[in-house]
C-alpha cells in the first residue's frame, strides 16, 4: 500500500513521470552504439524503454544510480528509447516492457524482471550474481556442502555465505567480494535449507552470516584434518563489504605467532588486524613442542577472535614473573596487556566469549535505541556530506576536554611562555571536518597522558568565537608568532621566541602523535661522542616510536662558531616533527667527514628507505630555504609506493605520475611477479636519466592499499586486468594514458610509450571518471540555477540543528520567516506604497529645505536608523 502512495506522490509532484525520465543522466545509447558495444564483446546492463509508467520511473532512476557502482565492474549500464531507436529483436516485444538485459560475449546472457532488480542493491547483486554463476555456487542440502568441500580440499578454502533473501544490502556485499577474492576462494551462497542447521542457525532468523571453511593445505601449524569435513570459522561482525574484507584478511593472518619479547614489548596488531585482541602464551624451552601444540589447539579455538602469540620465557627480554602464564591486550585506545594465571584453555574461551556476548547486547541495546529516534534519525540520508552526516551522529557523545587546554587572546602568551612546546587547534564549532577531527585530537591528548609526556602541552582555539585572534596580524596590537588563520582545521606547533609550524600531515590520531613525538627531541641535537651518533642513526629517541622509521639528517661542521650554522639550524627547525636532526662539530664532524670523503660543512641525509651507511651528501647551501629544497629531494624515494598517508605530499611535487598499479599476491610466484614488476619500473627511472625528472614513477600494492581499486577504476572507468601501468597527473591537461595492457611491462618498451605520448602519437585512455561525474554534477546544478524554477512548497531545512532562519526568528520574530509567493507579492506591494510615500515626503521635504535655506533649523524629532 505504501509503495502505492509513494509512487502516486511521485507521479503528480514530477509534473509526470515523463519529464522526469528524461531529465536522466542515465547513457542513451542508439541502435549504432548498442551493435558495436555489442560486437566488440562488452558486458552490457540495458533496458529497452517504450513507454514511461510511474513504475518504470522509479526503476530508471535506481538503474541511473547503479549504473556508477557496476561501471567499476566493468559493465556499461544504459537504455534504448524504442520510441527513437527501433531495435525489431527487442522494441517490438512485448515483454521488454518490464524486462531488463545483461548482454556478454556479443550476445544476449540473461533477462532480469523488473521486479527482482528494483533497487540499486538488487541491481548490483542480481548483475555480479549472473557474471560469477561459474565462480559462486549455490548449494541446497549438506550433501552438496560436504561435495564441495572434497572437491576444495588440498585446493582452495571456502568462503560460505548466509542471506536470507536475495537482492539485499548483505547479497550485494557478498557479490562485491566474491568479485575480487573469487579467483583465490571457492565462494558458495545459502539462502536456507538444511545446511543451515549443519552449521547450527534456525532457519528463521534474519541475519546474514559467513563462514570461513579451512579446505587448504595450510602450511605452520595448521593440525591435520581428520575429519571429512572441513574446519570453520564464523564471522562474528554483521556483514558489510568491508567487514567481509576485514574477516578474509583475518583468515590469512598467522596461526601461532613466535616472539621473544615480553607481551608489553609487544607492538599491537598493525593493518589490518589492528582491531583484533591479542592473546599470548608462555613457553619454556623443556616443554616446547607441548606448549606449541596447546597454542595451536587454542589459536584454531579462537579463530576469528584473537590473534595469538607463543612467547619464549628462555629469551632475557621477557620479564613476566612466573606466576603468570598467559596475558592478552584489548584492541581499544591505550589497552594495557594484562596478566593471567590459567588452569585450562576454557577460560580464556570464556573471557573472549563473554566480551563477545556483552558487546552484542549492547549492539541489541543500540538497535532498540535507533528505533526509538527511528524518526530523528531519518534525516541522516538528507545530509549530503558524510563527515557531516558523521558529526550529526554523535552529537550527543559529549567530548571529554580535561586534557586539553581552551587558549584565548588573554592566556595566549602566558600559556606558550611556559616553555614546552605548544600544540595548538584552531576549528570551528560549525565545521564538520572540525569536529571530526577535533576527537581525533583529544584521543592523542590523552594518550600523552597516560604516557606520562609533561612536556608537551595541548590547546585548542575556537575560532567562532575569538575570530579577532584567529584572524589577528603579526604586526598588530596582538603580537602573536603566526600568519591569520584561514583554513579549518590548523594544527601549530609553538615554541617560545620562535615562528609557528604547521602540521601538514592526515587528520588523523596515529599521524599527529607520531608529529608530536618527533617534535619532542631538540632540532638539530647535538651529538659529541660515537655512541649518541649511533644510537641517533639506529634508534628511535621514544618507545612509542619503535614501530617507525624516521629520516635522519646530520650537519657536520668544523666548530659551533661556523657562519653556515644558522642555516642549518633554521632548516632543522623547519623539518621539526617530520625529520630527526642531529649536529656533529669539532673532531668528531672531522672524523665523519673524513669516513664519508666530503669536506666541511657538509650535510649527511638518511633516508628510512636506505641503510644508515649509505647516505646522501649535500654542500651547505647558501639560504635555509635552498637547502630544504635540496633535503626533501634527497629524502624522496626513487620509485616510492603510495600510500592513503602519503599521496598528498607526492602530489604537491607537481610531477605526472608514472603509476603501476599491482595485485595481491597469492602465493610465491605472485610475489615473484610484483617484485619484478617493481624492478622494471626501477629500470625506467634508471635508464631514463634526466628525462624522467619530469615524471614521478611510483607504485600502489592493491593489497595493502585497497583504494587504489577505487583511483585505478576513476580513472579508466572500469577495472581493467592487473598490472596496469597508467600515466596521469599530467601539467598539460587531465588526460589519462594506459599502458597498452598486452604489451609486457619492461623497461625499454615502457620509455618508448612515453615517448609516444610526449609526441602526441599515442591516444589517451580519457578523463578520469570522478572529474566527469562532477562536470556533470556541475552542469545539472548550472542548469537548475539557470532555469529558476523552484517548487512552491517550503524548503525546509535538512536537519532541525540545520535551520537557521528559526534560530534568526528567535532573536527578531518575523525576520526570516519564509514567506509564500502570494505573502511576498503583498510584501512587494507594502514596499512599493512606502517607497511612494517615501518619495512624496522627501519632494515636500526638499521644498521645505529650499524655502528656509537661508534659516535652517534643526529637525526637533528625527527619524531613527537615520543613517538607512
Amino acid at each position: 500500500m505504501w509503495m502505492c502512495i509513494a509512487v502516486f506522490l511521485l507521479w503528480t509532484r514530477s509534473g509526470g513521470c515523463t519529464d522526469k525520465a528524461n531529465t536522466s543522466d542515465l547513457i542513451e545509447y542508439t541502435a549504432a552504439d548498442f551493435y558495436d558495444k555489442l560486437h566488440s564483446a562488452k558486458m552490457m546492463f540495458i533496458y529497452f524503454e517504450r513507454q514511461v509508467s510511474p513504475t518504470i520511473s522509479l526503476f530508471l532512476y535506481e538503474l541511473e544510480k547503479s549504473a556508477e557502482v557496476l561501471q567499476d565492474f566493468g559493465i556499461l549500464v544504459g537504455k534504448i528509447n524504442c520510441n527513437k531507436e527501433l531495435l525489431p529483436s527487442y522494441c517490438t516485444s512485448e515483454r521488454v516492457l518490464h524486462t531488463a538485459f545483461l548482454f556478454r560475449g556479443g550476445k544476449e546472457f540473461l533477462s532480469f524482471d523488473l521486479d527482482t532488480v528494483f533497487d540499486v542493491n538488487s541491481i548490483v547483486s542480481e548483475v555480479l550474481f549472473a557474471i560469477l554463476r561459474d565462480e559462486v555456487k549455490y548449494v541446497h542440502s549438506d550433501a552438496d556442502l560436504l561435495a564441495m568441500e572434497k572437491t576444495a580440499r588440498g585446493k582452495k578454502d571456502i568462503v560460505l555465505g548466509y542471506v536470507s533473501s536475495l537482492g539485499t544490502q548483505e547479497h550485494r556485499s557478498m557479490m562485491e567480494t566474491a568479485y575480487v577474492y573469487g579467483s583465490k576462494y571457492q565462494f558458495i551462497l545459502i539462502t536456507g535449507g538444511p545446511v543451515l542447521k549443519h552449521l547450527g542457525v534456525n532457519e528463521s532468523s534474519p541475519s546474514s552470516r559467513v563462514w570461513f571453511l579451512h579446505c587448504r593445505v595450510h602450511t605452520g601449524f595448521m593440525t591435520p584434518m581428520i575429519s571429512e569435513r572441513c574446519p570453520l570459522t564464523r564471522m562474528r561482525k554483521p556483514l558489510s563489504t568491508l567487514s567481509f574484507h576485514s574477516f578474509l584478511q583475518l583468515m590469512e593472518a598467522p596461526l601461532v605467532s613466535e616472539v621473544y619479547d615480553d607481551p608489553s614489548a609487544v607492538q599491537p596488531p598493525q593493518f589490518p588486524y589492528q582491531q583484533t585482541p591479542q592473546v599470548f602464551l608462555f613457553s619454556r624451552r623443556e616443554t616446547e613442542h607441548l606448549d606449541l601444540d596447546t597454542a595451536t589447539t587454542l589459536a584454531w579455538r579462537l579463530r576469528g577472535l584473537a590473534l595469538l602469540l607463543l612467547v619464549h620465557r628462555e629469551s632475557p627480554a621477557v620479564k613476566t614473573p612466573d606466576e603468570y602464564n598467559a596475558a592478552y591486550r584489548l584492541p581499544e585506545k591505550g589497552s594495557e596487556v594484562k596478566y593471567l594465571t590459567l588452569h585450562n584453555l576454557d577460560e580464556v574461551l570464556e573471557l573472549f566469549i563473554h566480551q563477545e556476548k556483552e558487546a552484542e547486547s549492547e549492539e541489541e541495546e543500540e538497535e532498540e535505541g535507533v528505533e526509538e529516534d527511528e524518526e530523528e534519525d531519518s534525516h541522516f540520508g538528507n545530509l549530503d556530506d558524510e563527515i557531516a552526516a558523521i558529526v550529526y551522529e554523535n552529537r550527543g557523545n559529549l567530548l571529554d576536554m580535561d586534557s586539553i587546554t581552551h587558549l584565548t587572546s588573554e592566556n595566549f602568551h602566558a600559556v606558550v611562555a611556559q616553555g614546552s612546546p605548544t600544540v595548538v587547534l584552531f576549528y570551528l564549532k560549525w565545521d564538520a571536518v572540525s569536529m571530526a577531527f577535533l576527537s581525533s585530537f583529544i584521543e592523542v591528548a590523552e594518550r600523552l597522558a597516560e604516557s606520562e609526556v609533561d612536556d608537551v602541552q595541548m590547546s585548542m582555539v575556537d575560532c567562532g568565537e575569538w575570530t579577532d585572534f584567529c584572524a589577528a596580524q603579526p604586526g598588530s596590537s596582538l603580537p602573536i608568532p603566526f600568519q591569520p588563520i584561514t583554513t579549518f582545521p590548523s594544527v601549530l606547533l609553538l615554541h617560545p621566541q620562535e615562528s609557528a609550524q604547521h602540521y601538514r600531515g592526515m587528520l588523523g590520531s596515529e599521524a599527529l602523535h607520531r608529529f608530536i613525538m618527533l617534535s619532542r627531541p631538540a632540532s638539530p641535537v647535538s651529538l659529541s661522542t660515537l655512541e649518541e651518533v649511533t644510537s641517533f642513526l639506529q634508534e628511535v629517541p621514544y618507545p612509542e616510536l619503535a614501530a617507525y622509521k624516521p629520516d635522519r639528517v646530520l650537519g657536520l661542521f668544523k666548530t659551533h662558531t661556523h657562519t653556515g650554522l644558522p642555516v642549518f639550524t633554521e632548516a632543522a627547525k623547519s623539518l621539526r616533527g617530520e625529520v630527526l636532526t642531529g649536529l656533529l662539530t669539532d673532531g668528531l664532524a672531522e672524523k665523519w667527514a673524513a669516513d664519508h670523503t666530503v669536506d666541511l660543512p657538509a650535510v649527511l641525509v638518511f633516508p628510512s628507505w636506505r641503510t644508515h651507511t649509505h647516505p646522501s651528501k649535500l654542500p651547505l647551501s647558501s639560504s635555509a630555504e635552498e637547502l630544504l629544497s635540496h633535503i626533501n629531494t634527497a629524502l624522496l624515494h626513487p620509485l616510492p609506493e603510495l600510500t592513503v598517508e602519503n599521496l598528498p605530499s607526492f602530489l604537491t611535487l607537481g610531477k605526472a605520475l608514472l603509476l603501476l598499479f599491482v595485485g595481491e599476491e597469492e602465493d610465491e610466484i605472485g610475489r615473484r611477479q610484483n617484485k619484478a614488476l617493481v624492478e622494471e619500473m626501477r629500470g625506467v627511472v634508471e635508464f631514463g636519466g634526466e628525462r624522467m625528472e619530469r615524471y614521478l614513477a611510483c607504485w600502489i600494492h592493491l593489497g595493502r592499499t585497497p583504494a587504489g581499486m577505487s583511483v585505478l577504476g576513476s580513472y579508466l572507468g572500469s577495472m581493467p586486468p592487473l598490472p596496469a601501468l597508467v600515466l596521469t597527473h599530467l601539467p598539460s591537461g587531465d588526460e589519462i594514458y594506459q599502458y597498452p595492457p598486452s604489451t609486457p611491462i619492461v623497461a625499454p618498451a615502457v620509455l618508448q610509450w612515453l615517448q609516444r605520448v610526449e609526441d602526441g602519437t599515442e591516444s589517451s585512455a580519457g578523463f578520469p571518471h570522478t572529474l566527469q561525474s562532477q562536470q556533470v554534477s556541475e552542469n545539472a546544478t548550472t542548469k537548475a540555477v539557470m532555469t529558476g524554477m523552484l517548487g512552491e512548497d517550503k524548503w525546509p531545512p535538512a536537519v532541525p540543528f540545520y535551520d537557521f532562519l528559526k534560530i534568526m526568528d528567535k532573536e527578531e520574530p518575523g525576520f526570516a520567516q519564509q514567506l509564500s509567493p502570494k505573502e511576498e507579492e503583498e510584501e512587494e506591494e507594502e514596499e512599493e506604497d512606502e517607497a511612494e510615500a517615501n518619495v512624496e515626503e522627501d519632494v515636500v521635504l526638499e521644498e521645505t529645505t529650499d524655502s528656509s535655506s537661508n534659516s535652517p533649523t534643526p529637525d526637533p524629532d528625527p527619524p531613527s536608523h537615520s543613517e538607512l
